[in-house]
């Protein structure tokens, strides 16, 4: 059984022979199963992020930048098990349409009471908080290959972000919703200012420009080990994939299209599923014998 996620999966498949020949004769590796759909596919779900400057001083913002209120918060933690330390980065969200005729939303939003100089480069010296929206359900693709025999090597991925005009369309709505939501009362009497994307970004093209620069993946990865009955398919409706006796893929990968939302409950579904069916394999070979 293989459970490496949707970019740890296809790689380990490649490395070991399965998956698109062609790109694995370019990786030099032998091709001992060709399987053209190992490594396709790949879906994300992919954030654009507006941050604003505001007066509540609950930002946690305060607490990254004070020792004294690190002590405190961390003291009610650990004494009453409450506060801030209690929650995780995105306090709120909401799900949305971007068009009144869907039958379910294709947009998510976050909310988090904190804001970001950058990844692994800490919060700013201002009260600060984020909101993001991310596009529910692509229609772009991207794709994973592996470069070299090293298992240590980096595989090659091309995410196809906004690729299709679709998505574009989609994202554009979702910023232009973040901006509305910002300018109700409930929330403006805290802003001091928007500074990024900031007032001087406006129109579509520009909102567009800034999504490509400042976007960022939300870390939902699958699709790349997909399952189905198509040339592109990887495993079966049970997992097992094809052509391969005895072995399944369990993991986001094996997604067709991506959940509409969060993966992680979807991701432990299917852990949950393939265990039944792992079992009831185990007993019908059993029962034969």
């Amino acid at each position: 059984m293989l459970c490496a996620g949707a970019i740890g999966s296809p790689q380990i498949l490649q490395l070991s022979g399965i998956g698109p020949g062609e790109a694995l004769r370019a990786a030099g590796v032998e091709v001992k199963h060709e399987l053209s759909g190992v490594g396709e596919n790949l879906q994300d779900h992919y954030q654009v992020r507006f941050g604003y400057e505001c007066t509540l001083a609950e930002s946690l913002n305060n607490v990254w930048h004070s020792r004294w209120k690190q002590f405190q918060t961390g003291l009610e933690y650990m004494a009453a098990r409450r506060g801030i330390l209690t929650i995780g980065a995105g306090v709120a969200g909401a799900f949305a349409k971007s068009h009144e005729d869907l039958e379910a939303p294709d947009l998510q939003i976050h909310f988090m009471p904190l804001s970001s100089v950058g990844p692994g480069l800490g919060l700013h010296d201002f009260n600060g908080v984020t909101s993001s929206v991310c596009q529910l359900r692509p229609d772009s693709r991207g794709t994973l290959k592996i470069v070299s025999p090293d298992r240590t090597a980096k595989p090659d991925i091309v995410a196809n972000y906004l690729s299709k005009e679709s998505d574009r369309d989609v994202l554009l709505k979702g910023m232009h919703l973040l901006r509305r939501i910002s300018r109700q009362p409930a929330f403006a009497q805290y802003v001091v200012r928007e500074f990024t994307p900031g007032p001087e970004v406006q129109n579509d093209a520009s909102l567009m420009a800034f999504a490509r620069e400042a976007g960022t993946t939300i870390f939902h990865p699958c699709g790349t080990c997909k399952m189905g009955s198509d040339p592109e398919a990887v495993v079966d409706e049970r997992l097992r994939v094809h052509g391969i006796d005895g072995l399944r893929v369990v993991d986001a990968s094996i997604m067709p299209t991506m959940t509409s939302g969060n993966t992680n409950a979807p991701t432990i579904m299917i852990g949950e599923k393939a265990a039944d069916m792992i079992k009831q394999d185990a007993k019908g070979a059993r029962a034969a014998a």
